[in-house]
Parts: structure tokens; C-alpha cells; sequence
């Protein structure tokens, strides 16, 4: 999350300014707005053990962005990609303890996600629009290794759901921060074998703490 808190402050110091001379108006009608957002995220994964074990820890960065469609009566639709990349090391579970084999591999997860939400007084006059939504996903999962024999390489993908909720702070009549917390659940990636099956641990997903820097109305 320290990443993600050091974009905002530089974003509401270099936004500031702006905010202050804009004609911002709130109030101003409008049927839809289509925005772009850029996104970073941190997320803490659900199989703690199985990251912690490949990567020595279980909190791992994504960035991507995607399209907003907003709606005057506070509806919107979402379509963001994202991605996380990382090398780390093949491991095994035995006795609840863990043991990297110091076997190079990498991890490549990549997010589709569509979700559906509604921003919270929207059309009034305030600049802090608290929202919440939910959706679904494919998340596309990629394992490599140089010494890897069949099997040992994955590339697959598989549905999920999300629910997210936070706040959208309009610092300029073009320019917002969002800045969110997001649940996900990944069900059929992991748990089939390697030390996710050892370890018991089913779920690709994970708690993620969000900023998106959202340019449109």
C-alpha cells in the first residue's frame, strides 16, 4: 500500500492548484460521462502460504486501467485490465513448513474484470462521491520455469466474482482520484497441485487496496 498512498499525495499536490481554478461544476446535466482510468493496486492474496513460499511475501503489486461509464442518476459500468508479473522460486509444503527449491519460475496474472456499481450523490454538489460495485472476472494465470518438465509449466484461466467500495474525489471538472478497497474470489487455478495443493489453498484472489486516477466527468 505504500505505493499506492504516495500516488495519491503526489496527485492531490500537483491537482490542487487546478482544483482551485477550475469552473467545476457539479451540477451541470449530463446523460453519460465515459471515462479512462489508470490503476494501481496492492493485493494481499488469499493463498498467503503459496506466494509467501515463491515470492517471499504474500502482498504483491498490479497496474493496469480500463473504461468507465457513468451515469447521470449515479449507475456505472466498468471494464478494467490489469497485471502482475514477478519471478520467484519453485517451493514445496511438508509438515507446515515450507522449502524453496531455488528453481527459477514466473508468475504472470492477468485480470479482466467487469463490474456494475452506483456512485453515491453523484448529481449534488459534492466534490467526495463514496460507490460501491460488483462484477465478475477472468483471470488468466501463467507459471514458467527454464528446468521446468511437463506439467510443470501453467497457462490457464478461469472466472471469478468481485465487490469492491470506496471514494471518487473530484480534484478538477476532468480529474478524479478513486481510492478503493476490492474483494476477489478465484476458484479453480490453484488447489489442483504443487504446493497450493499441499498447502490447501484454493482461491487466486485476495483483499486489494486500489487508486485510480480517473480522467473524464
Amino acid at each position: 500500500m505504500k505505493t499506492a498512498t504516495a500516488l495519491v499525495l503526489a496527485l492531490l499536490l500537483m491537482s490542487a492548484p487546478l482544483a482551485a481554478q477550475s469552473s467545476f461544476d457539479p451540477d451541470e446535466p449530463y446523460a453519460a460521462s465515459v471515462r479512462l482510468f489508470f490503476l494501481a493496486t496492492d493485493q494481499s492474496f488469499a493463498a498467503d502460504t503459496t506466494f509467501r513460499a515463491a515470492f517471499g511475501k504474500s502482498v504483491e503489486p498490479f497496474f493496469g486501467g480500463g473504461l468507465q461509464v457513468a451515469m447521470d442518476n449515479g449507475v456505472f459500468v466498468e471494464f478494467g485490465i490489469s497485471r502482475f508479473k514477478r519471478a520467484g522460486q519453485r517451493a514445496f509444503f511438508n509438515n507446515g513448513q515450507t522449502f524453496q527449491l531455488g528453481i527459477p519460475l514466473t508468475a504472470t496474472i492477468t485480470p479482466l474484470e467487469l463490474s456494475v456499481g452506483y456512485r453515491f450523490f453523484a448529481s449534488g454538489s459534492s466534490r467526495v462521491i463514496p460507490y460501491a460495485a460488483a462484477g465478475i472476472g477472468r483471470y488468466a494465470y501463467r507459471e514458467e520455469s527454464d528446468f521446468a518438465v511437463e506439467g510443470d509449466n501453467v497457462d490457464t484461466h478461469h472466472a471469478g466474482y468481485l465487490a469492491s467500495g470506496g471514494v471518487e474525489v473530484r480534484l478538477h471538472r476532468w480529474i478524479g482520484v478513486a481510492v478503493d478497497a476490492q474483494y476477489t474470489h478465484i476458484a479453480g487455478i490453484l488447489g489442483a497441485g504443487g504446493i497450493s495443493k499441499d498447502a490447501g489453498e484454493t482461491d487466486l484472489g485476495g483483499i486489494a487496496g486500489r487508486v485510480k486516477v480517473l480522467i473524464g466527468r
